[in-house]
């Protein structure tokens, strides 16, 4: 993968500050060590830093098509290349390069915004066209890749991460209320809204066309389900058991694609175990692995790894990881990823990395996105109960379970916001958000909902698929499940993020597009069969692992939350931003609720409602503190805070530039 940052100008032709373009690529240059380089027009910016690993010597970027009236820069990987390659020659086309950048701007000259059809990878890519003076910025299908933009000074500014925004000195850090309210409804910002004022993120599946200084939005995909009953089901599922597999092979063979190695990482679960089997059988020997284990921080999984990699045959590297280096690496992880994080196993995921990057690696394989595809979370059970008991006993008695589920959560003010379906259905997802949300009345300040106003965190989430409420309830959830949790969480703070924080590349075989429209189309009980998650991609695994592994329960890797904060090696830095001052600094947070629900924690009970979802809140506290003070002016503890790079207009910037025309 690589970094693009640039600038496009609303107001007309003006020439873009080179330095300050400069400044841009070097706030993200750890997503792109190898390369830097930058494309200038009147009234347009391009620019990229590049982590090499297709066509290392020849695939600079930004890269014109051959009259040099169209450029491209681009983050990311076209798994289907080699194909489009083919087919792009075969229409006369004169490539340059081997690497998939350049197919951009041939499949732009052919397609035009239609290139999306045939662009099939992970990827945020930017593209100018000079004829027509149109600019394009697309992400895509599900949000692997980040794209973040804003507007200043006349200006459209751009970048794989804010840092590479704020780096133009137009654009100051201001926190937005409404975002941090999405960590404490969401868990993470999940939609178009980040926890910066001013600064958005463009959605999965969606393209920026900019021209005449307009900006127009447009959704070239999203998920779709079929039917109710009309799903893919067979009496002898068998057929469908050996099409998935044959699909599951056919993406990590795509995956492993590139002139550097690919390892593969691998904890005690089904998903990346079958992602490291066929990699490894793939390449016909055992792909290299890499593991976490917790020290009594959480669910250790290490004698789980170690039997996996041993029956694959893979040398394994450990990164163990307790309480105290999770709080140690957390100023950092929020750092990197810019916004408040309440997972605090992204910490570890993050040292991981860098493990990765230590023994001269730049592309890992994850299994993240099985879990999306089927319905591999605890709460799509709960769904499945549910659905039993409203088919049994109605809808009243799950009315009735609920409100005694959040009146025992401790909320319950002026300020509780009401249930709300999402686009008139009720997802698995629903009573957890519902539950967690209890602690905001409590915690947050008068000030702070006067700041959020009458928003509601739904009001974000963008166009809903409006077929959605003809699908089966399962299908429903796993549709909600793409569009918040994973592209705000598991991409972010879970993957790219952290990841290219250590010039790392994750690639992720399930979430491959003919992966993804496979099992959106197969009957529900062939991901949740009874109370086994995942079924059919058991039943691929059984193939070949042994089936003590094949047949293994999920377990959802997490580290523990408040008590990695507020326990006794908690860092001096924790107390000073939970402090009475520095929570009246930022103003979202109740200083004596605060203190009230710390002291709560240490004697509640361990296991009950009140302490699970104050567990959670705290952490969103002490999390949201932090990244208040390391971007949005210190002040709050004595951690260092982040500083743009400088903007020297005096700099030598010889080879910075790719072209520039004047």
């Amino acid at each position: 993968m690589c970094g693009i940052a640039g600038a496009f100008d609303l107001t007309g032709t003006r020439q873009y500050s080179r330095a300050r373009h400069w400044a841009m690529c070097q706030a993200i240059l750890h997503r792109g060590p190898d390369d830097q380089q930058m494309h200038h027009e009147p009234g347009v910016a391009l620019g990229a830093t590049r982590l090499s690993i297709v066509d290392l010597a020849g695939g600079r970027q930004p890269i014109p098509n051959e009259r040099g009236d169209i450029w491209v820069a681009f983050n990311g990987e076209l798994f289907e290349y080699p194909e489009l390659r083919q087919e792009l020659l075969a229409r006369g086309h004169t490539l340059s390069t081997r690497c998939d950048t350049e197919a951009w701007v041939h499949l732009y000259e052919d397609m035009g915004e239609g290139m999306f059809e045939k662009a099939r990878g992970q990827f945020a890519v930017s593209l100018w066209d000079r004829n027509e003076r149109t600019l394009i910025l697309g992400r895509d299908r599900v949000g692997i890749c980040p794209l973040y933009y804003a507007e200043a000074d006349g200006w459209l500014i751009w970048g794989s991460e804010i840092k590479a925004i704020l780096a133009t000195g137009l654009v100051n850090a201001r926190p937005d209320p409404r975002g941090v309210d999405h960590l404490f409804s969401f868990f993470c910002a999940g939609t178009s809204r980040t926890f910066f004022d001013g600064i958005k993120s463009l959605p999965p599946g969606y393209y920026l066309k900019v021209r005449d200084g307009r900006i127009e939005m447009k959704r070239y995909w999203d998920l779709d389900f079929p039917d109710e009953g009309d799903e893919r089901r067979m009496d002898d599922p068998t057929p469908l058991i050996d099409e998935f597999e044959g699909l599951l092979r056919q993406s990590v063979e795509r995956r492993l694609g590139g002139d550097v190695p690919v390892v593969s990482y691998i904890s005690g679960g089904l998903d990346s175990t079958v992602v490291l089997g066929l990699s490894s059988r793939e390449r016909g020997k055992a792909v290299p692995s890499f593991t976490i284990g917790l020290d009594n921080a959480g669910p250790d999984e290490r004698s789980e790894s170690r039997e996996s990699a041993d029956a694959l045959g893979s040398k394994l590297t450990m990164v163990t990881m307790g309480h105290q280096e999770i709080v140690d690496a957390y100023p950092e992880l929020v750092e990197a990823a810019e916004g408040p994080v309440l997972d605090t196993s992204c910490a570890c995921l993050m040292r991981l990395a860098r493990a990765v990057h230590d023994q001269g690696f730049k592309v890992a394989l994850t299994g993240e996105g099985a879990d999306e595809a089927l319905a591999g979370y605890v709460w799509f059970k709960t769904q499945m109960m549910r659905e039993w008991v409203k088919r049994h006993h109605g809808e009243g008695l799950l009315r009735a379970g609920r409100s005694l589920m959040l009146a025992l959560a401790g909320g319950g003010s002026k300020h509780r916001p009401d249930r709300l379906a999402i686009s008139g259905v009720r997802p698995a997802q629903q009573d957890m958000y519902e539950l967690i949300s209890q602690v905001r009345p409590v915690l947050f300040t008068d000030g702070m909902w006067d700041r959020i106003g009458d928003h509601s965190p739904y009001d974000d989430l963008g166009e809903i698929n409006p077929r959605i409420g003809k699908w089966h309830p399962l299908n429903q959830s796993l549709y909600v499940g793409y569009k918040v949790m994973l592209a705000g969480l598991l991409m972010i703070s879970k993957g790219d993020r952290i990841s290219m924080h250590s010039s790392v590349e994750t690639r992720y075989p399930f979430l491959d597009d003919d992966v993804i429209k496979f099992c959106s189309e197969i009957d529900p009980s062939y991901k949740l069969h009874g109370r086994v998650e995942k079924w059919i991609l058991r039943k691929v695994a059984a193939k070949t692992l042994p089936d003590r592994i094949a047949n293994r329960p999920k377990t959802m890797f997490r580290a523990s939350l408040s008590k990695t904060f507020l326990g006794a090696h908690r860092p001096h830095w924790v107390d000073q931003l939970l402090s009475p001052e520095s929570l009246r600094k930022t103003g979202y947070f109740n200083p004596e609720a605060v203190a009230f629900q710390r002291k709560l924690q240490t004697t509640l009970p361990r296991i009950t409602t009140g302490r699970f979802i104050y567990d959670v809140g705290l952490t969103c506290v002490v999390s949201t503190q932090l990244w208040h003070h390391i971007y949005c002016g210190g002040g709050l503890c004595d951690l260092p805070t982040w500083s743009p790079p400088a903007i020297d207009d005096e700099a030598d910037l010889v080879g910075a530039s790719a072209h520039e025309i004047n």
